[in-house]
């Protein structure tokens, strides 16, 4: 994260939780791999609520965000879980597919920026 004047810059975030484990991403017994995309973007804009806490924010001061996907067909789980969080009064929003994220386990990273006026950042 990194405050620019009035704005406040998120970079990439995940699902990773603190122990290093991905919400929405789970083994069974026999390794089986299971990605569940409204798992992983509940838990991403989570994050970046706990992310923009730390600097006297919330999702409500959030201006854009970009979203990564590593592949389309999970936009309407995505679109699904971002309307639980946002309505037309939201952030900006752009969308794209990449071919692949830093860990095989993430369907979803979202980065964003936030307006974040300095005399609410710890009260100056």
């Amino acid at each position: 994260m990194r405050r620019a004047g009035d704005f406040v810059h998120v970079s990439g975030t995940s699902s990773r939780r603190p122990d290093n484990t991905f919400a929405g991403a789970e083994a069974d017994e026999l390794g089986t791999t299971s990605l569940d995309i409204r798992a992983q973007t509940r838990a991403v804009i989570e994050n970046l609520g706990t992310l923009l806490a730390a600097a006297g924010a919330g999702l409500s001061d959030l201006v854009s965000v970009t979203t990564y996907l590593v592949s389309m067909n999970d936009f309407g789980g995505y679109n699904e879980v971002w309307a639980e969080f946002f309505d037309e009064t939201g952030p900006t929003r752009t969308t794209v597919a990449v071919h692949q994220l830093p860990h095989p386990l993430l369907l979803i990273e979202m980065q964003a920026i936030a307006y974040v006026p300095r005399r609410r950042e710890g009260g100056s």
